[in-house]
C-alpha cells in the first residue's frame, strides 16, 4: 500500500500536459540596437541575408513603394548609393509592390541597387514600422545607426541620411539634394 500511495503522490506532482512558453518578444528595432534578422529574395530570386550584407560593410535598407512621393524621393536615395558605394555602402530597397509592376519600374528608373519586392509587407513587421518609406542605416557588424521615416520629396531627409552615411564611413558627406537638382 505504501508503494501505491507514494506512486500516487509522485504522479500527482507530474503535470499531465506542458504549457508552451510564449515566444520572447522581438528585440526593439531602434538606433543603437542590432538590426533584426532579415532575409528576403531579391528580384533575381536569390536570398538576401541582412546579416551577410552587414558582415561586408554598412547597409542602407529602404522600405518603400512606387507611390508618387517615394518616386520623387528615389533619385536622392539613388544618389546616396552612387556617392558611397565605392566606400562599401550596400543599398537594399524593399518595395511593397507586386513583382510585375516592380520589374517595369526598376527598368524605367534604371535601378542599380539590390532590390526585392514584398507585397505582403512582412519586412515592415520585421523592422517594426508602418511608415512608408523608412530608411535604416546599419553599420558593418549590424548595429542600427539611423532610422529616417517619412516621405520627403524635397531631398532634405535624404541629405540627412547622406550626412549620417558620410560620418559612418569617415568621409565628407555628399549633398545629394544639390547633386540631384543639378541634373534636372
Amino acid at each position: 500500500m505504501y508503494r501505491s500511495l507514494a506512486a500516487a503522490v509522485i504522479l500527482a506532482a507530474v503535470p499531465l500536459f506542458a504549457v508552451a512558453a510564449e515566444p520572447a518578444p522581438a528585440a526593439k528595432v531602434a538606433v543603437g540596437q542590432a538590426a533584426p534578422e532579415f532575409k528576403i529574395k531579391d528580384a533575381a530570386g536569390k536570398t538576401v541575408d541582412l546579416a551577410e550584407l552587414t558582415a561586408k560593410g554598412p547597409v542602407l535598407v529602404r522600405l518603400t513603394c512606387g507611390c508618387s512621393g517615394c518616386d520623387k524621393e528615389l533619385a536622392y536615395f539613388q544618389q546616396i548609393h552612387d556617392a558611397y558605394k565605392g566606400q562599401g555602402l550596400i543599398s537594399l530597397y524593399v518595395f511593397k509592390e507586386p513583382d510585375a509592376k516592380m520589374a517595369k519600374y526598376a527598368a524605367d528608373k534604371k535601378l542599380d541597387v539590390l532590390y526585392a519586392v514584398d507585397p505582403k509587407g512582412d519586412a515592415w513587421g520585421t523592422f517594426q514600422t508602418k511608415t512608408m518609406p523608412t530608411n535604416f542605416l546599419i553599420a558593418k557588424g549590424g548595429k542600427i545607426v539611423s532610422i529616417a521615416s517619412g516621405c520627403d520629396p524635397s531631398g532634405l531627409l535624404a541629405n540627412t541620411v547622406s550626412e549620417k552615411t558620410g560620418k559612418l564611413l569617415g568621409t565628407t558627406a555628399v549633398d545629394v539634394k544639390s547633386k540631384v537638382e543639378a541634373k534636372k
